[in-house]
Order: structure tokens, then sequence, then C-alpha cells
């Protein structure tokens, strides 16, 4: 899950928690508002930590130095 499709499930979420005021018969719409918040909320927080352990933009870079020695045969 990308971090576009967890925004996408946050707002959904916030909609129907906060801004929809129907009764569905069987379903709690605040609910399962609540719990698409939560969903894209863990999505959100599990891409970024992928990412940054890819290389994106950590700023964890490694620079290795190769030392040459002289080899001289005598």
């Amino acid at each position: 899950m990308g971090i576009g499709v967890s925004l996408l499930l946050i707002a959904v979420g916030a909609i129907l928690a906060f801004a929809v005021n129907t009764t569905v018969n069987g379903l709690d719409l605040v609910t399962v508002g609540w719990i698409l918040m939560i969903v894209g909320g863990v999505g959100a927080l599990l891409s970024l930590i992928f990412w940054s352990t890819w290389g994106g933009f950590a700023g964890t870079r490694r620079e290795t130095t190769y030392v040459e020695r002289d080899r001289t045969v005598v």
C-alpha cells in the first residue's frame, strides 16, 4: 500500500466518521470510518518506514574509500 492509497483511506474514513449522518441497518458508518483511518495511518507509517530503508532520502549513504598500495617488486 502506497502513500496515495493510505491518504485516500484516511480521507474516506474521516468523511464517514465525521461528515456522514446517515444510518444503515447492520452497519455503523462511524466505526467503519475509524477503521479506515487506522488502516490508512498504519499503511502510511509502514510505507514511510520501508521507503526510508530502501535508500530514498534517508541520508544514511555510506561512502567507501579504496587505498591502493605501491606494489613494486624489488
